[in-house]
C-alpha cells in the first residue's frame, strides 16, 4: 500500500479534503476519502464524509483523484440533489 495522498479542493462553495490511497492492501484497488469541511452534506454522503473504493484502473481514467469525486459530486448533484436542508419538524 502506498501512502495515503491528502489533496484540498473547492465543489459549489464547499472546502473538501480529498484523500487517495493507492494499491489499498497492495491490491489493485483505490481507496477514495472524501470529508467536507465542518462535516457538510454533500450528494454522495448527508454526514460529509464519504469513504469509496475502485480499481486503480478505474481512477486513472481520470485526470487526478480530485477530478473524480469533482465530477461524481456533479453528477450526483444532478440528479436532483438539494443540498442541506433544515427541517424544523
Amino acid at each position: 500500500m502506498s501512502a495515503p495522498l491528502t489533496y484540498r479542493a473547492r465543489w459549489q462553495g464547499i472546502a473538501l479534503s480529498v484523500t487517495h490511497t493507492p494499491g489499498w492492501l497492495g491490491a489493485e484497488i483505490d481507496h477514495i476519502e472524501i470529508q467536507s469541511d465542518g462535516r457538510a452534506p454533500l450528494p454522495v454522503t448527508e454526514t460529509g464524509y464519504r469513504s469509496h473504493f475502485m480499481s486503480a484502473e478505474d481512477l486513472a481514467a481520470h485526470e487526478s483523484p480530485v477530478a473524480f469525486v469533482l465530477l461524481w459530486l456533479d453528477d450526483a448533484a444532478s440528479e436532483g440533489w438539494l443540498g442541506a436542508q433544515l427541517s424544523l419538524f
